[in-house]
Formats: C-alpha cells, structure tokens, sequence
C-alpha cells in the first residue's frame, strides 16, 4: 500500500496514545479533542488530496527506491522538476487549508538526510545511507504521516551550550549493541502530535566535543519517555468553548497547531538512527534542510496564505460597496506585488536548483533564492495583513457572532445594520476569516517560520559571489590590481 486514503489515516491515529497535554489537562483521546481535531483533519485532508486526480501530480510522485507512487510528502527530489512539484505542493496546500502542511518539514529533514547520509558514507564507510533508504522505504510503503523536529530549547543564550543543562539540547546518554538512548526536547513541532513519525535532526553547527548533540534519527508517535505539551492561547479556548466551527476564521482546519517534545530517556534502535556524534556533518545537515525549508515554508507556503487574504480582501471591499475605489485597487495590488516577488524567487530557487552533492541524486534548491524568498515573505506578510487590515475596516475587530444571526431578538439588527453591497451573513463569514489572519498568530509564525530574517541574511551574505561583484566595478571603473 503506498497510498492511504484520509480515513485509513484517522484510524492510524486512533491507534496512538501519545502522552499528550494540552491547556493544563491530559488527552486521552486526539480525534475527539477540538483543537486536536482540527490538525488531524488538515492532514487527513492531503491525504484525501493525493487521491484526487486534479491534484495528483503535484501531491504524489513515483519512489525512486521502489517504482512505487507515493505521498510526494515522503519523495526525495531527484530533479529540478521535482523541487518544482514541491514548491506547487506547500503553495497548494496552503491555500486549500489555511493553515500548516503537518508533513512539509518531515518532508525537508528527509531530503537533507538522503543528502547528507550519502555524503558521511562516501567519506567514512559507514551505512547511515543503506539504513535512511530502508526505513524511508518503509515509510512510502506505508504512507506515514511524518513530521520534523529542528529547534531545541537552548536555555540561556548567553551561555555556550556547555554551560547550560544539557537536556536543552537533543543528545545522546547511553549507547548499546541495539541502538541509542537520548534526553532533551525539540520546541515549535508542528503537527507532532497527530503524525505517525517524527525525524529529529540536530539544531545547528556543532564543534568536536559535543558529540553527543550530533544525533539524527526517526521516533514513532507515542514511543514511552516522549511526551508533548501542546501550544494554547486565545484560539485555541475558543475552539473549544465555542460549540460552532462555523464561528471561527478557518472553522475545520483552525490555525497551526505546534507542541513541545520532551525526549525522557527515549531508546532508539540502530536501525532508526541516521546520525550520531559526526560533529562535522551538523551544518551540512541543518544548512541542507534551511535551504529546502525556506524555499517551501518560507516561501511557497506563505504565497498560499497570502492568496487566500489577497481573496478575503477583495471580497470585503466588494460586500462592502469600495472595490472600485481607486486606492483599494491600489491596495489589493501592492499585496500581489509582495506576494508574487515571493513567489518568483521560489519558483526561481527550484529552477536553480542542483544535485548535491554530485552523485547523491539528491537535488537542493539554490541557497541563495531560497533566503531572499524567505526574507521577502517575512517582511511582505506584515504588509499583506495591514493593508487586508485597511480595507475590511474596523469589522474585523467588532463582528458580533455569528449565533446573533440565529437569535431572533438580535437577527433583524445584524440583518439590517450590518448588511451593504451584499448580505451581513457573507460580512460577518469573512470578517472572521480576515480576523483569523490579521489579528491572529500569522505575523510571528511567517517571521520565525523556516528561521528568523537575521538567520536568511547571514546565509545570503555567504552565498553572495561578492568578490564577483567587486571585480565587474572593477571592470568598469578600468582599475587592475
């Protein structure tokens, strides 16, 4: 079976048992938990979407291990066209859920494992490689939802990491003829708690003397000693309170939904662990992963988002009777402007894409778009939600509910006040979906999402050829050193 359909999904995780709290409680069941829910039915939704023929060829593509087709969730990119088809699927699966692709960075480790993997073997004659292959095998074979964990905890940034406990960061405690025993947590994971698998990858460059934080590896869902702690906050009480989806700006797939992993005396076999104590090979594998992350999140993904504000803005102006306001229309288009440079430098990232290293078959996006996308999005995005803020106008932040709608004291008033170009049912529905967006989580998450801007432009100013650029001034200006 290398397809799943959405319910075989759902059973999976009802086979789960993770040691899950959310909001200060414990729980006992994801698929009947509100919040839970709606992360479980966005992955169920790519999976519905891979079955799909209109969608088929940008969410599924064939296993270069097995012939088979597959999720192109768990494909490792082996041309320029395939880093396209993943830049098509973050931008489209952005748009049909309004919310986090739960497999995308599950997606990106996988890719620079199969990168880097090759690489340490080919130096060290280890079989990191043979081992990544098998298991991603058996990950296609069995379309697992998969997700990724990057970021460690770190502690007190002041202070080096051995200075700090060292439980801020993944590491290793013990190892034996059966595998490894590891301590710590990963923060931010998006859509851990509802996948089957998580590949845990180190946080940054390391240095010799911390080998024991240069560990990569592959854990199931609900392995005991793993527990997650779920993000809560404003959206996440009214999800559970509010009794109607339909109240909410994205009521089935809400807004992203992140945990804490805590790694307690965690065992991993052999056979899961694709790295551990290559000191060496660290900033190859997190530079791998950041260029894939930030040419699909931090690019392809927020152009998804931003489609769907640009469209929510246009619909209020047209509800509201301003859409042909001259500076409305200038508006809308300064949004697309911010939007579609995004979207160039993503499109262009893949197209510059190469195989790295040379005989891996693995193919990377090129570094150097994929940072300026990224930064690009992180600053556009503010701009695209303030001038979406502008042009909703002060309903966004007032909108009564929606259940004054069905009140039959409250009905006629909201029916009458709130009623312009077109009906105040429509105004109040997409209110709350600009809301979700503008006075929401999105602003932080697009600047922190794939890593923060100062990260992008430490990475461009590396990967700029500035000794190029001095010597065509050079040319020009006729001076011969």
């Amino acid at each position: 079976m290398a397809l799943k359909s959405a319910e075989e999904y759902r059973q999976s995780v009802a086979k789960q048992h993770p040691r899950l709290f959310l909001g200060g409680k414990k729980v006992e069941d994801v698929l009947a938990d509100p919040v839970m829910q709606s992360a479980v039915e966005a992955t169920a939704k790519m999976y519905s979407m891979a079955e799909e023929p209109e969608y088929a060829e940008i969410m599924t593509a064939t296993s270069h291990l097995t012939g088979e087709k597959i999720n192109r969730n768990l494909h490792i990119s082996r041309s320029v066209e395939d880093l396209e088809k993943r830049a098509e699927m973050a931008l489209l699966t952005s748009q049909k859920l309004g919310t986090c692709n739960y497999r995308c960075v599950g997606c990106d480790t996988l890719n620079a494992l199969a990168s880097v993997t090759w690489e340490m073997d080919q130096k060290n004659g280890s079989d990191y490689h043979t081992r990544f292959n098998n298991f991603l095998t058996y990950l296609q074979n069995n379309d697992l939802a998969c997700s990724g964990a990057v970021t460690d905890a770190k502690g007190d940034r002041s202070k080096k990491m051995s200075e700090v406990d060292p439980d801020m960061y993944v590491h290793v405690t013990e190892k034996n003829a059966d595998g490894i025993i590891v301590r710590g947590a990963k923060l931010h994971q998006s859509g851990a708690t509802v996948a089957n698998e998580t590949v845990v990858i180190p946080g940054g460059f390391l240095r010799p003397g911390e080998e024991k934080f240069a560990v990569a590896f592959v854990v199931e869902n609900s392995t005991p000693g793993i527990t997650y702690i779920a993000q809560y906050n404003a959206y996440s009480a009214e999800r559970e309170t509010c009794g109607n989806i339909m109240e909410l700006g994205n009521p089935e797939y809400g807004q992203r939904e992140t945990c804490m992993m805590i790694f307690e005396d965690v065992f991993i076999p052999w056979e899961r662990v694709f790295m551990c104590g290559e000191t060496e090979f660290t900033g190859k594998l997190i530079s791998s992963f950041a260029k894939v992350h930030r040419m699909n999140c931090g690019g392809a993904c927020k152009v998804g988002f931003a489609d769907i504000v640009i469209g929510a803005s246009l619909l209020a102006s047209e509800y509201s009777g301003t859409e042909k306001v001259p500076h409305i229309r200038e508006m809308i288009t300064e949004m697309v402007r911010h939007s579609e440079a995004a979207h160039a430098c993503t499109i262009a990232a893949a197209v510059k894409g190469r195989e790295e290293p040379v005989g891996s078959g693995v193919f990377m996006p090129d570094d150097m778009f994929g940072n300026v996308a990224k930064i690009t999005t992180a600053y556009g995005f503010w701009q695209i939600m303030a001038l979406a803020g502008d042009i909703a106008g002060g309903l966004v932040v007032t909108a009564p509910s929606l259940k004054d709608l069905k009140n039959e004291e409250t009905r006629p008033y909201i029916e009458k006040y709130l009623g312009a170009a077109a009906p105040a049912e429509k105004r109040l529905r997409i209110s709350k979906v600009l809301q979700n967006w503008t006075a929401g989580l999105h602003g932080p998450g697009t600047w922190h999402g794939a890593g923060s801007p100062q990260a992008q432009k430490i990475a461009l100013y590396r990967s700029a050829n500035l000794d190029e650029k001095k010597k065509v001034a050079k040319e020009i200006a006729g001076i011969n050193d």
